[in-house]
């Protein structure tokens, strides 16, 4: 069976680390209490991109749907989730990655990593 990371481009590549970056921050500045676990996935060449991030339960099964979700968008060139005009996150999930957008967008600007910003705005 091919590896799900073989089969995305590269751009689909940098949605996955932006997003992965977006909750790893939401989730260590909102869930600093939480008990938090390395975040592991089956695909064992993305996970080595991923390496490094702690996350709660929660952030990890919204990141884990959000790799998901990106993986198997049927639209080429897929078109960034938030100008889709079929949005396929679970509603529940779709009002926490806005959340998680939202929070880290604001977070990155206050700190001066606009370039990390910049993916988020196109």
């Amino acid at each position: 069976m091919p590896s799900l990371y073989n089969r995305l481009t590269l751009k689909d590549r940098k949605d996955i680390l932006v997003l992965a970056n977006f909750v790893n921050i939401y989730c260590c500045e909102n869930h600093k209490e939480s008990v938090k676990q390395a975040f592991h996935i089956a695909d064992e060449n993305l996970q080595i991109r991923l390496r490094g991030l702690n996350l709660c339960s929660d952030c990890s099964r919204l990141l884990e749907h959000g790799i998901a979700k990106l993986s198997l968008c049927p639209y080429d060139p897929r078109p960034s989730c938030r100008k889709c005009a079929t949005h396929c996150y679970a509603p529940g999930y779709r009002e926490k990655v806005r959340a998680v957008m939202r929070f880290s967008g604001m977070y990155l600007i206050k700190r001066g990593r606009l370039d990390l910003l910049l993916h988020y705005l196109t």
